[in-house]
């Protein structure tokens, strides 16, 4: 029988942890079981047989981790370690009528930025296993489909009749470490030809993944969940598994009910696990004839908190965003002043930057929350990769949303200077687009009439035009609505930027950032990364001028650049120096 055939009728249960169980069973701090296919046959055989005899129905090879990578071996080598391994299951469940799936786990990123060579390290997997007789293939832990797409068809190019599992690892929070949302990876599992199931294992215990499905999607279709143990506890430098299988065997048959059909267990799970899953089952294997859509109602109508920035763009009228930064000491009087007379001037929304040129200051979101708060104005609050991991990042956007700010501008952060790095480490856990779709997973659960409306970054100043189009295209579809520009002071990039509006239909915001003097202009030319100011802006100040002099000449050429893009552009957007706000006024004044 194959096995979607028996899923129509019957739930699947697997077997448990090998590599945990593995540790346990030998006292060795090890998880990484794999090479035992060859040094000690013996005990993964008694392992496989234990589930087996414990009532699972399918269990997986001891090739999670069979890649070059992880265990540092040749392909010979690890063509033997496949084979012994596939070899020993099938051995196990030989006259037992249990299904053996092949097990494949992700690569470590250490190749990554090669992704060639990852394929041609899984289609070497993969071809072992079908050269011996494998039909059944497993996908754990993975983090998106993107190798799954490919690896499911080529598989199924050299075996049509193949059935391929695809297992996905999400936090106790739904994402994967890709910030992919769980209900987004069963949406793309859906259309991938040749799963015949899919769902989650690994990373989380059975109580939060029990959260995470009924809060899903779920159709009638085969969903797996094959949680953790819980979750582990170090003792003597070595992973302990609390024991926990009586409450582990009760939650899975609760997750069983919510229309998953495919249940085991993975990281800390051993045969008594299963035996509690069997044992609550009560000899119940028909799948639950109640499956569920996600029954959560979303207020429809309009937003409690307005958005006037955003409307006003959207209905194509010219807007004005000024950026302030935010104090570098406990001060705020300054930046509050300048929100007040920006307010008054009729500036539309106002940008606070995230400790800008990688220089601490305080943090955007409270900075922005109490302008928006005490000076009734919108704000956009700059949010970059470089100091804050996921759970980070989604933790400050979630406390931004129930403050009611609305606008954000996702950035990937200027770099830590070379000389701070001995003491401060960059994060970049993500870069701005995968920080954009975490957002736009994270805006599912809002009401979508109060969603977070999200911007990125533009820089006109590059060489290739095409290039830059592409990004542009890649931010869209992660869900951008705005970009606001590096500044501009040339003529290539004002001409880049028509060239982008006629190949675009995103709006755009102009930067400009006016110079105050001499070393001003000096130094943002020859530092600063993304900023090119041609030799005679440059010239147009000297080294003897008056503050006021030199503010004269920045407000003039800031006037000048301005008219030019702004036939072009949706919009301004005024960087201003120094939190000179009065310079700042006055180019609005000539310009509107």
């Amino acid at each position: 029988m194959q096995l979607r055939d028996y899923l129509k009728n019957s739930i699947l249960v697997t077997d448990g942890a090998m590599g945990t169980y593995y540790s346990k069973k030998t006292l060795k701090d090890t998880t990484v079981s794999e090479l035992a296919n060859i040094n000690d046959k013996k005990i993964i055989e008694t392992i496989h047989k234990e589930y087996i005899e414990a009532g699972a129905k399918l269990i997986r090879t001891n090739t999670f981790s069979a890649n070059t990578v992880s265990l540092k071996c040749s392909r010979i080598e690890l063509r033997k370690i496949i084979t012994e391994g596939y070899n020993i299951a099938v051995d196990s469940a030989k006259g037992k009528d249990v299904f053996v799936g092949a097990s494949i786990g992700p690569i470590p990123e250490k190749l990554e930025s090669e992704k060639d060579d990852i394929l041609d390290e899984y289609y070497c997997i993969i071809n072992t296993l079908l050269d011996l007789g494998a039909d059944i293939f497993i996908f754990e832990t993975f983090a998106s489909t993107n190798y799954i797409k490919i690896l499911a068809a080529y598989i199924l190019s050299k075996n049509e009749k193949a059935e391929i599992i695809a297992q996905f690892k999400v936090n106790a929070f739904g994402y994967s470490k890709e910030g992919i949302s769980a209900r987004r990876l069963i949406e793309e599992a859906r259309g991938i030809e040749g799963l015949v199931a899919y769902g989650f294992n690994c990373g989380i215990g059975v109580g939060h993944l029990y959260k995470i499905i009924r809060n899903l999607d779920i159709e009638d279709e085969n969903i797996v969940a094959i949680p953790n143990a819980g979750y582990p506890d170090k003792i003597y430098a070595r992973t302990v598994y609390r024991d926990n299988a009586r409450y582990f065997g009760e939650t899975m048959v609760d997750i069983k009910k919510l229309g998953v059909k495919v249940i085991g267990g993975c990281c800390g799970t051993t045969p008594s696990h299963i035996e509690e899953i069997i044992e609550n089952l009560e000899g119940n294997y028909e799948p639950s004839s109640i499956y569920h859509r996600n029954k959560t109602q979303k207020k429809k109508g309009i937003s409690n908190t307005p958005n006037r920035f955003y409307k006003k763009l959207m209905n194509k009228e010219f807007v004005f965003a000024v950026e302030l930064d935010p104090p570098y000491n406990g001060n705020i009087q300054k930046t509050m002043e300048g929100a007040n007379i920006l307010k008054a001037e009729g500036v539309d929304i106002i940008t606070i930057a995230d400790s800008p040129l990688s220089r601490p200051r305080a943090d955007s979101i409270i900075i922005a929350n109490k302008i928006a708060k005490e000076v009734g104005i919108d704000v956009m609050p700059h949010i970059c990769c470089r100091d804050k991991n996921v759970i980070a990042l989604k933790s400050i956007i979630l406390g931004a949303h129930i403050e009611k700010i609305r606008n954000i501008l996702l950035v990937t952060g200027d770099p830590i200077p070379s000389e701070e790095r001995i003491e401060t480490a960059s994060v970049f856990n993500v870069n701005s687009i995968k920080l954009m779709e975490l957002v736009k997973e994270l805006n599912v659960d809002f009401d979508p009439e109060d969603a977070m409306i999200y911007g990125g970054a533009l820089n006109p100043n590059l060489t290739y035009v095409d290039k830059i189009i592409k990004r542009i295209n890649k931010k869209q579809e992660a869900g951008a609505k705005y970009l606001l520009t590096q500044p501009i002071y040339n003529d290539q990039a004002i001409n880049n930027l028509k060239i982008i509006k006629e190949n675009t239909d995103i709006k755009i915001l102009g930067g400009i950032m006016p110079l105050v003097s001499y070393k001003n202009a000096r130094f943002l030319n020859n530092e600063i990364a993304g900023i090119d100011i041609p030799e005679n802006i440059c010239s147009m100040f000297t080294k003897d001028m008056t503050r006021e002099e030199a503010e004269n000449v920045g407000i003039e050429i800031a006037v000048e650049i301005a008219m030019k893009i702004k036939d072009i552009v949706d919009g301004i957007y005024m960087m201003t120096p120094f939190n000179r706000v009065e310079m700042v006024s006055k180019i609005i004044k000539s310009i509107r």
